[in-house]
């Protein structure tokens, strides 16, 4: 089966040699045996000889060798020649012309096949007594080109329907791979978002422990050795929140076996709240409404939010500021505000163009809306409003 596929395949790229081997069939046995046949011999098989070279390109350059057979069947109506069975090359051109061709081509070429039909039926029908016999000539010669050229027609309409569905099969692919790029460049940037939220803020954690262990060091040791005992359990976290994120990619060698634990959303914030107490900035959690649950998604999207909110504030309201993060579930959206009285610093980016920027593309990616901006009273504040719509 491979080795007749491979076959066609190398006959559909050089159509010159079948075509070339067909025309020599036909000169070796038409075109011989009209020359014998008929007088002057020499002249049917010169006739007959450039009418099986035209045959040759049949295929690609089918206007040419179409215009060629019908110069030649005009040289033999006008000379006189008889007809002769070589003359079925004009039959296959004019079925090469309707295949191959195009549109234009193929109706001119059956328009020259008509007009050979009424010259072939004055020039070599008697119009005796019998007319009968005369229009009997006439409509099968007629018949004879309108079946070749329909057979040509249904050839090229096949040809164009394939071609269609080859293009459509490429353009399907085409476009998976695009799908495929785009899942690629959409699941990279949500990890990315994914590391930079955990990284940011456990490093702040790490970053304001450790500056306070170092101060107080000296007078309270105790104090050193808890915030030591903080940094290593929020490097731990990290950790173990990166190899979470980056599980997708290769297997873990963790003790849990690489088990993939739930994303974070609304019911972690009481946890998200503590670990930002024990670090340093004292939080209080107010939640006005019946809470609603809300799918994976816009959950985690408030999360992170909120997680970057608290981050920035750790990092910019200052030593003896508090934060408040107040959660609204109203009738048909959820609103939160997450504000601090520190030092009101208009800083709510990493200084890598993430932090506010990432608090928003995840808001507009479930119709929600991010801004932030200096607190009434001095601090800063970062207000969130999600209408539930599909996020409930």
């Amino acid at each position: 089966m491979r080795r007749r596929d491979r076959l066609y395949a190398w006959v559909r790229r050089h159509p010159v040699v079948p075509d070339a081997v067909i025309a020599l069939g036909l000169l070796l046995t038409l075109v011989l045996f009209s020359a014998a046949a008929f007088d002057p011999g020499w002249a049917h098989f010169v006739l007959g000889a450039v009418m099986c070279a035209a045959l040759v390109f049949r295929r690609v350059r089918p206007i040419e060798a179409f215009g060629v057979l019908v110069a030649s069947g005009l040289v033999q109506w006008a000379t006189g020649l008889e007809l002769a069975p070589y003359d079925l090359a004009l039959l296959i051109g004019l079925y090469s012309v309707s295949a191959y061709g195009p549109r234009w081509a193929s109706r001119a070429g059956l328009a020259a096949g008509f007009l050979g039909v009424a010259l072939g039926t004055v020039r070599y029908v008697p119009a005796d007594e019998n007319s009968q016999t005369f229009v009997a000539s006439g409509l099968a010669l007629a018949a004879f080109v309108v079946g070749a050229w329909a057979m040509g027609d249904v050839r090229r309409v096949r040809q164009a329907y394939v071609a269609e569905l080859v293009e459509r099969a490429h353009q399907a692919e085409r476009e998976r791979d695009q799908r495929a790029q785009l899942a690629a460049a959409e699941e990279r940037a949500r990890i990315a978002r994914e590391m930079h939220d955990v990284v940011a803020h456990n490093l702040s954690v790490i970053v304001v422990q450790a500056d306070g262990g170092r101060y107080a060091g000296d007078q309270d040791p105790q104090a050193a050795l808890d915030a030591l005992k903080t940094i290593g359990d929020t490097g731990r976290g990290a950790l173990a929140e990166m190899r979470r994120l980056l599980g997708v990619l290769r297997a873990t060698d963790d003790g849990d076996g690489g088990a993939v634990r739930p994303q974070p959303g609304l019911g972690s914030l009481p946890e998200l709240v503590t670990s930002v107490r024990q670090a340093g900035l004292p939080v209080e959690l107010d939640v006005t409404g019946a809470p609603r649950p809300l799918r994976p998604g816009p959950s985690l999207a408030v999360y992170r939010v909120i997680q970057e909110a608290l981050t920035n504030a750790l990092k910019h309201a200052g030593p003896a500021a508090r934060a408040r993060v107040a959660l609204v579930f109203a009738a048909d959206r959820l609103t939160a505000r997450v504000s601090d009285d520190g030092r009101g610093a208009a800083a709510v980016d990493d200084g890598l163009g993430q932090g506010l920027a990432g608090m928003r593309e995840r808001m507009t990616m479930y119709g929600g809306t991010v801004t932030a901006g200096p607190a009434t009273g001095g601090g800063w504040r970062v207000d969130l409003d999600l209408p539930y719509g599909e996020g409930a």
